[in-house]
């Protein structure tokens, strides 16, 4: 068991170090030939297709990695883990979050300062680009859920539908956003890694947050 958490630990820091590299490694080469290369090909490819009803099925999509849809989902979970007497998670789905796909993202757009593309716009936003927060925001927020579900389900085909379903979320909102024409493919990975380097921090700190309390219950 032991063996096990120290494998589980070095697996954990070996993905961080290489999320750190790559985001970083995208991050200071965005105006580079390769990372222009990329999304245009990937831009070109997603919005060939254009068409109104395929537009208003990728608006819909758009919505559940939005500021408001992030916050009404998170809030409907959080009334929920209430309820069933969760009450940490409530806290550790709120913190995570807020703090991720908010404060995280916000500061990281400071620093990168990339400005939206201009390659065929159909809506119009406003904000830096890169890292793009639908899709930091949905990593972070189906991530926890998953997440959560694992925690709190002990079948299976629940944490397998769970974490499937999180999956196609989190992708189909990345590709609405270039479909869109409002976030380069960079921006979308970008959000990903960031998203997912954040989820890592926060589940481990919940994981021994939870050790500590159950330690203490023992204790009393």
């Amino acid at each position: 068991m032991q063996r096990k958490v120290i494998w589980l630990g070095v697996i954990q820091i070996l993905l961080l170090v290489i999320f750190i590299w790559v985001f970083w490694m995208i991050g200071t080469s965005l105006n580079g030939p390769q990372i222009r290369s990329f999304d245009n090909d990937i831009i070109s490819k997603v919005q060939s297709n254009i068409s109104d009803r395929l537009t208003s099925i990728m608006l819909v999509i758009t919505f559940f990695g939005s500021v408001k849809g992030v916050a009404i989902i998170s809030v409907i979970a959080i009334i929920i883990l209430f309820i069933t007497r969760h009450r940490l998670m409530c806290l550790f789905l709120a913190l995570t979050i807020g703090l991720g796909a908010g404060v995280f993202n916000k500061i990281l757009k400071l620093y990168f300062k990339r400005e939206r593309p201009d390659i065929q716009p159909i809506i119009q936003e406003q904000g830096y680009s890169f890292p793009s927060g639908h899709s930091m925001g949905s990593m972070i927020l189906y991530g926890c859920l998953a997440f959560i579900l694992f925690k709190v389900y002990k079948h299976k085909w629940a944490k397998l539908c769970g974490a499937i379903i999180g999956i196609i979320m989190i992708l189909i909102v990345g590709i609405s956003r270039i479909y869109l024409g409002v976030h380069y493919p960079s921006d979308v990975v970008g959000g990903y890694i960031a998203g997912a380097f954040w989820l890592i921090i926060c589940f481990n700190t919940y994981v021994m947050i939870e050790k500590w309390k159950q330690r203490k219950n023992l204790n009393v």
